[in-house]
This record gives C-alpha cells, sequence and structure tokens, in this order.
C-alpha cells in the first residue's frame, strides 16, 4: 500500500500533494511549507486533517498516525471531531474547582431572584470550599476532599448559623460538581450528592433545620415605635416605615424600584424574579404607605431608579442599614423582618378578616405548587382594607 520512501518524499518539492496510500499525503506548499495530512471523507465531503510538519515527524510516524485515523474511519468515527475532543479532555484537567465554580455562578446568576445570591455563593465557597480544593482540578475533587471541607463546620454545629453553613457548602459543591459534569469537567459520581456515600460519613447533614424565628416586636408596641420612626428623617427610617406599614420583607422593600410603584394608583408590584413565591405580588399603599413613599422621593438619585439607595451608586440601601437604625433606636431585641409577625399577630388576635386574606397579605400561598398555579386570586380587594387598618393602628400615636 505504501508509495513513498524517505528518498522519494525528500525530492519531492512540489507544491502539491504526494499520496502514500491509505489517505496519506505529503504537501507542499507554494511557500515550500512541508507537512504531513489525512484526508477522507464524511458525510458525502472529503475533509483534511493536518499530521504535522515534515521537519518533525517523520514518514513512519505519518504512517502510524495514518493508521490510527483509519481505525477511527473503521469504527465510524471522525478523526477530526475524535482529536478535538481529546483536546478538550485535556484542558478540562486543568479547569480548577475554582474556575468551574466562578463559571457555574455566571451562568445560574441569571436565574436566581435574588441580587445578593451570588456573593453569598462566592463568599460560602472562598471561605469553606477553596481552601481544600479550590485550585484542584475540579475532575480530582473527592469524596475525602469534600468529607474534608465540611466536617469542620459540621463539628461545631452547635454554634449559630453552622449548620446551615454546613447545608449551604453542601448543595453549593454539588451544584458546581454538576456542572463540571454538564461542561465535560469530570466524569462520574458526584461526591457531594446527599444520597451517595457522604450520608455515611456525615450522617444528619441535611435534617430539618430547626425553623429561625425572627425576633418579633409585640404588635401593642409598634404604633409608639412608629411614631418615633416618623419623627427622624433618615432614608433607613423611611424604608423601615415603609416595611412596617406594607408588611412585606426586607429584601423585597430595600429592592424596591420607582417603576414598580404606582402612588396614584396606590400599589406597589413586586415582580415576581424577586418574590421567594415567583409570583409576582401586589402590595395595597394605605395613605399612610404612600406618604412614606413620598417622603423618599427627596432622595431620589438621578440615573438610579432604587427608592431606597444606598451609599454607594447603583446599589440599594443594605440590611445592615436597618439593624444599625434599630440599635440606634435602642431595638436590639428585634428585627426588622419580625414587624411581618407582628402585623400576623395583630391581625390574628384584634380582625375578622380571613385566614387566606392574611396570609396573602404576607405573601404566603398555601398548597402545592400545582395547586398555587390555579389560584388565580391574590386577594386584592379584600387585602386593601385589611392594609389600611393596620396602618391606621400603626400610627395612631402620631401627633399631626
Amino acid at each position: 500500500m505504501n508509495k513513498l520512501t524517505d528518498r522519494k518524499a525528500k525530492a519531492f518539492h512540489g507544491p502539491g500533494l504526494l499520496g502514500d496510500g491509505g489517505g496519506l499525503f505529503l504537501q507542499v506548499t507554494p511557500s515550500g511549507s512541508r507537512s504531513w495530512i489525512f484526508r477522507f471523507k464524511t458525510a458525502g465531503k472529503v475533509r483534511t486533517m493536518g499530521l504535522g510538519a515534515c521537519h518533525a515527524v517523520t514518514l513512519a510516524a505519518a504512517r502510524e498516525k495514518a493508521a490510527e485515523c483509519r481505525k477511527q474511519r473503521a469504527d465510524s468515527l471522525d478523526p477530526l471531531e475524535e482529536r478535538r475532543a481529546a483536546g478538550a479532555a485535556r484542558k478540562a484537567q486543568g479547569v480548577t474547582f475554582r474556575e468551574a465554580a466562578e463559571s457555574c455562578i455566571e451562568t445560574m446568576q441569571g436565574g436566581w431572584r435574588s441580587a445578593k445570591t451570588p456573593s453569598i455563593w462566592k463568599y460560602t465557597l472562598a471561605t469553606y470550599a477553596y481552601p481544600h480544593f479550590g485550585d484542584l482540578p475540579v475532575s480530582l475533587v473527592t469524596l475525602a476532599r469534600v468529607e474534608a471541607a465540611l466536617k469542620p463546620i459540621w463539628a461545631k454545629r452547635e454554634e449559630a448559623g453552622k449548620p446551615e453553613t454546613a447545608r449551604r457548602l453542601r448543595r453549593f459543591i454539588e451544584a458546581v460538581l454538576d456542572y463540571s459534569t454538564a461542561k465535560g469537567w469530570r466524569s462520574g459520581d458526584n461526591p457531594a450528592k446527599l444520597d451517595g456515600p457522604l450520608r455515611f460519613l456525615i450522617p444528619k447533614l441535611e435534617e430539618a433545620a430547626t425553623v429561625t424565628h425572627h425576633a418579633a416586636m409585640p404588635y401593642a408596641e409598634v404604633p409608639a415605635f412608629v411614631a418615633e420612626l416618623a419623627a427622624r428623617d433618615d432614608l433607613s427610617s423611611i424604608a423601615l416605615h415603609v416595611l412596617i406599614l406594607t408588611a412585606c420583607r426586607t429584601s423585597e422593600v430595600l429592592n424596591a424600584k420607582w417603576d414598580e410603584v404606582d402612588l396614584e394608583k396606590g400599589v406597589w408590584t413586586i415582580p415576581l424574579r424577586r418574590m421567594k413565591t415567583a409570583k409576582a405580588h401586589r402590595v395595597p399603599l394605605s395613605t399612610a404607605a404612600i406618604a412614606a413613599f413620598e417622603a423618599a422621593t427627596r432622595f431620589r438619585r438621578e440615573g438610579d431608579d432604587w427608592v431606597f439607595p444606598g451609599a454607594r451608586h447603583g446599589a440599594p440601601l443594605s440590611n445592615m442599614s436597618l439593624l444599625q437604625l434599630l440599635r440606634r433606636m435602642r431595638r436590639q431585641n428585634v428585627t426588622a423582618h419580625g414587624f411581618r409577625s407582628s402585623f400576623r399577630t395583630w391581625a390574628e388576635e384584634t380582625t375578622h378578616y380571613t385566614h387566606d386574606v392574611k396570609e396573602a397579605a404576607l405573601a404566603h400561598y398555601s398548597g402545592s405548587k400545582v395547586e398555587r398555579a390555579y389560584q388565580r386570586s391574590d386577594h386584592f380587594a379584600k387585602r386593601k382594607p385589611l392594609m389600611n387598618d393596620w396602618s391606621e393602628f400603626c400610627v395612631s400615636t402620631i401627633e399631626y
């Protein structure tokens, strides 16, 4: 089959092709460049694959490479595609866990509701995972390495926050490794999966976490507190005032934008991307709530649509701003989120609104995902008088 000899190959100056048989050719370009190529036909088209320059690859070595290509063709494989796949696999060996995590976060963050989620991922992984295997190829992250990252945190599970940190870290590592498998950077089982061997090494890791009840102010004390709050003239105080009057979550209030608020109609529509229920939530605004929003307009910055802009341009007030406000007001024993509980207890003990209306005011919707999908009413018309009654109660001690 072979037609060429080293002498014939050296004597050929081209330009053109000189065949050896079986798809192997010596190629000489007009500029005098000499290389070996393999030509084959696939899907009715002739394709050319380079096998290396003549000064680096001998005739014998070129024949070995061509033989391997013919074997791949016999197995209905495309030699070019096989080489690309092999190159990708070699490259994947060098993708570190840190690089994989950064790529995973960048890919997933478009679907996350909270703008803070990427920061939580980055901080958790950088603090607890990267020291163990951040710079290791993601393909080499094993069960033992995952255990080594999780065990020190789980050993301190009696400390506040540690159990949830361990659970969160495991979920993040599992997601990064699944993502890496999808990208072709690793193969095999995911060592961070809870239903795998990890459950024997760190038992009870994902037991239901104890429900944390946010410290709430007794509702009877809310009117006096709101009067004290109304006497203040800073943006954090206005934000907390809005939070109390609307019974909304802290993140929903602090991330509010002016295009969501219709003060003329008295409606604030929180888009679904920012709701835990993955469902847009209409908030009826009482007269007092509208006045609080209007007070925030004095702090509006040009080119910034946040209702409650933070110190850094392009960002809203932080949760810490409300925490610090409560400390300044000597209310360290309560949390901003706890005012939702104050509202719920007040509504339960002093009003006759139905359970569904009271729950809808907090954007709580019962039933399975399927059942919630068929719930067309958000009880907006019935929630409006409820929120008016709550506002009147809250501002009842303010002297105008």
